[in-house]
C-alpha cells in the first residue's frame, strides 16, 4: 500500500461464492456488517519490528494481538500472488546483489510513473523464492536489519495459511497493487486472489477478509465476483490510477461517498483526512469525514500509524531524533475519538493498548 511513506469489525454475513464453470459466479446482494470494537490491522505485518511482508513480520503481529494482517499483493511471471510493497523489489530484497539477475534490471512505466529496478512480473515464483528479504527503512529501523537475509518472499497462500493457523481468529486484509497494470500484462489479480481464499476454505459467513485497492475498476469487478467486504483506498491527494481525471477529493464528497457505497463496504483513508495537523505540527480538530462516511453506509479505516518520531505529531514525539519512538498510542486515541472503525499500524502494541482502553460500540448497518 502506498500508505504513508511511499500507503469495525465487519462481522457476520460475509462469504466467498463457489466457482462456476471455471469462473467466479456473480455475487448476490452482499450482507451489511455490524461494527463492534475498532480493528487493529497489522500494516505489512509487524513492520516496525521485522522486515515488512515476511512471514516473521506477520507471525509477530498475530502474537501481538492484531485482528488482521495486511499483505500488499503483486504478481509473478507465472501468475502467483506474492506479498511485496511494490512489484519493484530492489528496496525489499537482495536482488541487486545477485549477479544471476543483473540483466533483468530495467525501466518501466507503472501508473504513469517511470520506475527502474527489478520487477516481480519478470521472475517466476521459484526465482523469487531464491531471493532474501531485507529491511526497507534501515535508517529508521536499524534493529530490523539483523533479520536481513532470513526470510523469503511469501506467497499470498502462505500468508492466508499463517492467519488460519493462528490460535484465535485472525483475518487477512490484502491490497491489490497496480491491478490494471497487471491485467494489461495478462496477469489479472481478482480471480487469482479469490481462488486462493476459496482453496483455503474461506467461503462462508464467518470468514474474516477485506480486499482493498486504490483503483476503482478493480473493486467494481470484485463486487460482481464476491460478497467479501471491499475497501476503497483514498489518499489526501491525487486520484485512482485507472480513472484519469477523477480525484479522491471528489470521491469524498457526499455524492462520491454514496457512489462508493454501490461497490465498497468501507473506505481506507489517509490520516489527515480524519484528523489533520495544524501549522504547528500538532493534531487539530477532526473533520466530518467519519460522520459523513457512516451516513453513507461506509466504515472508515485510517492509515498508517507508525511509532517513530518522524511520523508522529508534535507533542507526542519522544527522545532519540527521527528514529526514536514516541507516544503512538496517544495519536491513535485521537483518531479513535474521531470515530474510526479500524486502523492500519506498523506496530501492534500501541494500537492494541489504545483500542483496549476504548469501550466497544455497536451500530447496525
Amino acid at each position: 500500500m502506498g500508505k504513508g511513506l511511499d500507503r469495525r469489525t465487519l462481522a457476520a454475513g460475509l462469504g466467498l461464492l463457489p466457482l462456476a464453470s471455471g469462473a467466479m459466479a456473480a455475487a448476490p446482494a452482499r450482507h451489511r456488517p455490524v461494527e463492534t470494537r475498532p480493528l487493529v490491522i497489522a500494516h505489512r505485518g509487524a513492520s516496525a519490528e521485522r522486515p515488512e511482508h515476511t512471514l516473521a513480520a506477520y507471525a509477530l503481529a498475530i502474537e501481538q494481538g492484531a485482528d488482521f494482517i495486511e499483505p500488499d499483493l503483486v504478481m509473478t511471471k507465472d501468475g502467483v500472488l506474492v506479498a511485496r510493497h511494490e512489484n519493484e523489489i530492489s528496496e525489499t530484497t537482495d536482488v541487486a546483489r545477485r549477479p544471476e539477475f543483473a540483466a533483468r534490471r530495467t525501466t518501466k512505466t507503472i501508473d504513469g510513473e517511470t520506475v527502474t529496478g527489478w520487477f516481480t512480473e519478470d521472475f517466476t515464483l521459484a526465482e523469487l523464492k531464491s531471493l532474501r528479504a531485507r529491511e526497507r527503512l534501515p535508517q529508521l529501523r536499524p534493529a530490523n536489519t539483523r533479520f536481513d537475509g532470513q526470510e523469503t518472499i511469501p506467497t499470498f497462500a502462505e500468508v492466508v495459511a499463517l492467519a488460519k493457523a493462528a490460535p484465535r481468529p485472525v483475518g487477512v486484509y490484502p491490497e491489490t497493487k497496480h491491478p490494471s497494470y497487471f491485467r494489461n500484462l495478462g496477469l489479472p489479480m481478482e480471480e487469482a486472489l479469490l481462488r486462493v481464499l476459496a482453496e483455503a476454505g474461506w467461503a462462508d459467513a464467518r470468514d474474516r477478509v477485506f480486499i482493498q485497492s486504490f483503483e476503482v475498476g478493480n473493486l467494481e469487478r470484485l463486487r460482481t465476483l464476491t460478497r467479501l467486504p471491499l475497501v476503497q483506498l483514498v489518499a489526501a491527494r491525487g486520484g485512482p490510477a485507472d480513472r484519469p481525471g477523477q480525484t479522491y477529493a471528489a470521491m469524498l464528497t457526499d455524492a462520491g461517498l454514496k457512489a462508493m457505497n454501490a461497490y465498497a463496504d468501507a473506505i481506507g483513508v489517509e490520516k489527515p483526512l480524519v484528523v489533520p495537523r495544524g501549522a504547528d505540527g500538532r493534531l487539530g480538530p477532526p473533520t466530518d469525514l467519519v460522520a459523513r462516511a457512516h451516513a453513507a453506509g461506509l466504515a472508515v479505516h485510517a492509515w498508517t500509524f507508525r511509532p517513530e518520531n518522524v511520523f508522529l505529531p508534535e507533542g507526542l514525539k519522544g527522545p532519540g531524533g527521527p528514529a526514536g519512538r514516541g507516544d503512538a498510542a496517544g495519536e491513535i486515541r485521537a483518531f479513535l475519538a474521531a470515530g474510526i472503525d479500524g486502523l492500519f499500524t506498523d506496530s501492534v502494541p500501541p494500537a492494541r493498548e489504545a483500542v483496549a482502553a476504548r469501550p466497544p460500540a455497536t451500530r447496525g448497518r
